[in-house]
């Protein structure tokens, strides 16, 4: 399959702990970015596959830099690639597998270092390893309704320039409804529940080694076109819980498009 993805979210909320705080206490005031995806799906046979994701992202990070000096800087790079193995075999309906792989440090960290600070770039710099898994199954016996549970781990282990992200834990479960057809479209409405950790940044170019780090939970209503080899798929996800270190900003909803198409 290949896949074509769309996120956007525009971080402009102080938040500091579990409750907003005064813009006043952070330097930076906004970061908008929109994310871009071209990914491969491959599978050599019905266990073993590979993906691949390449990013290109533009953002825009508005900060304070002096008393009253406000300045804002635009960029759009590619981002850092992933690459990953996939199995599927443990079951015969490829109801639970498992993924290995690694993010490479292909996106530039060091864009108007004297302004953009290292957590703020679009490349980390870093070498990660992922690891990750998924499983899903019917609810109901007729197998309109079913259910889903995913995880990945993004660990760094290979850094650059004295600066080392956070470990990153994201995870997802939710239900969707197959039963649904208008025509030849299949029409699946999706409801999950996101759970994201990210420990702190360390490292001597941490700008802000204890305003990083954050646990999130997120409610997310979505919807899929399902029109024979073609997928579209489109949610958004609001934070219900937000627990963030220090000041950070943060975006009241996360926006997400994906177009996909199997040959």
């Amino acid at each position: 399959m290949v896949f074509l993805n769309y996120d956007y979210q525009d971080q402009n909320q102080n938040w500091s702990g579990t409750s907003s705080a005064p813009a006043s206490h952070n330097s930076d005031k906004e970061i908008k970015t929109d994310f871009f995806s071209l990914d491969l799906q491959y599978f050599f046979n019905y266990k073993w596959g590979l993906e691949v994701e390449l990013p290109y992202d533009y953002r825009s990070f508005t900060t304070k830099i002096g008393p009253g000096k406000i300045v804002t800087r635009d960029w759009s790079q590619l981002g850092d690639l992933r690459i990953e193995g996939v199995y599927t075999g443990f079951f015969p309906d490829l109801s639970a597998g498992v993924n290995l792989g690694l993010k490479l440090p292909t996106g530039s960290h060091t864009f108007d270092s004297d302004i953009v600070d290292r957590d703020t770039q679009l490349g980390t710099g870093s070498t990660d390893i992922l690891m990750g898994g998924f499983y899903r199954n019917s609810l109901t016996k007729n197998g309109k309704w079913d259910w889903f549970a995913q995880a990945e781990l993004d660990l760094p282990v290979l850094t650059q320039d004295n600066y080392r992200p956070g470990l990153e834990l994201d995870t997802a479960a939710g239900i969707y409804y197959s039963g649904w057809w208008l025509g030849r479209v299949k029409i699946s409405p999706v409801a999950q529940t996101i759970f994201s950790e990210r420990t702190s940044d360390s490292g001597a170019n941490a700008a802000h080694p204890v305003a990083s780090g954050f646990q999130r939970i997120l409610l997310s209503p979505g919807i899929e076109f399902h029109i024979r080899s073609a997928k579209i798929y489109a949610d958004a996800e609001f934070p219900v819980y937000q627990n963030f270190r220090g000041n950070q900003i943060t975006a009241p909803v996360l926006l997400k498009v994906n177009l996909s198409w199997g040959f």
